[in-house]
């Protein structure tokens, strides 16, 4: 039951820094296009993860149990694989570069579960988990993002280009509100549910190894034999992310705000809708998605749409280095800590 407690803190941790480490990508734009304060814009965005993270569960079933094959996961297992995303997590939020949290979590816990299978690469459910539903849209989503962008600038430009940007500013900082608050909602649809997974995974894991079979009878509900969301987890999980959304990411939103692209409220707008739809449409299909991904490229695009010079690629080169070591490193950190806590003698 301890080691449960241990896993579900750290677990809560990750939702935390999650919240405000990722949060920055869905205020960003609407920040730096000054629609809305920051203060403001960190409101807005804790309401919309909130709701987001309240809406469905077909993300956490895929985490819980579509990664690694969970007869060889244990709590150790799991402690490990969120040590490896949080300590990725910070170092790139110290950085100020927008990582993937998503697939920090992931690295960390394929890397943690092969340590705990001693090298059996069949730990690591490959041809229906990891190939469609983290490797396959992580070359996509980029791409998606990118080009979905600048062809959503396309069509808002042949309905704007009579307006005077006096006008285009006033409706589109409207409109971005709107889609501000979209982009956040659709976060917390698919980043609060990863959290989800991990909790139910390590509910299903102690059932599994006896480690509830004392528990009183008002602490029953943790005994699960399947990965069921329950509603606990998910209201714990929606109000951990919309926490650590209060705390802000000022690092990652000048980086992706200012550094990156000089916007005005209709890029802001086309920028946030297309990142969202893309979020979106994963969170229904069950696919834990890089929120970073999707809005960065997003914003690549609509930059590169409005001139080609305009995207300072100098800095898209280093997140695009995040990006690519983000899987491996994290995987690494998570095998080391899997390997200390056995060395430790803890199971």
């Amino acid at each position: 039951m301890t080691i449960f407690l241990i896993v579900l803190l750290t677990a809560l941790i990750f939702e935390y820094i999650n919240g405000f480490h990722d949060a920055a990508n869905a205020i960003a734009t609407v920040v730096s296009t000054k629609v809305l304060t920051p203060r403001q814009a960190i409101a807005l965005a804790a309401v919309f993860n909130l709701i987001g993270a309240l809406m469905g569960t077909a993300v956490a079933k895929t985490i819980g149990s579509g990664i690694v094959d969970t007869q060889y996961v244990t709590m150790t297992t799991i402690f490990s694989g969120l040590m490896g995303g949080i300590i990725w997590n910070l170092l790139t939020w110290w950085l100020g570069l927008p990582s993937s949290s998503s697939h920090a979590l992931i690295g960390g816990l394929c890397g943690a579960a092969f340590a705990t299978a001693n090298g059996n690469w069949e730990v690591l459910v490959w041809g229906k988990g990891l190939w469609p539903k983290v490797v396959l849209p992580m070359i996509t989503s980029p791409l998606l993002g990118f080009f979905g962008g600048a062809f959503l600038m396309f069509l808002l430009t042949i309905f704007i280009h009579r307006l005077t940007p006096r006008v285009v500013n006033g409706v589109f900082g409207k409109l971005q509100l709107v889609s501000a608050g979209f982009m956040a909602h659709s976060h917390g649809s698919n980043d609060a549910q990863k959290t989800m997974g991990i909790i139910a995974l390590a509910l299903f894991t102690g059932t599994k190894s006896g480690a509830f079979k004392d528990l009183p009878e008002w602490l029953a509900f943790l005994r699960t034999p399947d990965f069921v969301v329950d509603k606990w987890v998910v209201v714990v999980c929606a109000l951990t992310m919309a926490a650590g959304t209060t705390g802000g990411g000022w690092r990652i939103i000048r980086t992706l705000g200012h550094k990156m692209v000089k916007m005005q409220p209709v890029h802001g707008f086309a920028a946030e809708t297309t990142a969202a739809l893309i979020l979106h449409s994963a969170s229904i299909a069950g696919i834990p998605l890089s929120t970073t991904h999707a809005i960065s490229t997003s914003i690549m695009g609509v930059g590169a749409f409005k001139r080609f010079g305009a995207v300072k690629w100098g800095i898209v080169e280093r997140i695009l280095w995040a990006w690519v070591f983000t899987l491996p490193v994290c995987g690494l950190l998570g095998y080391l800590t899997e390997r200390l806590c056995q060395y430790a003698g803890l199971k």
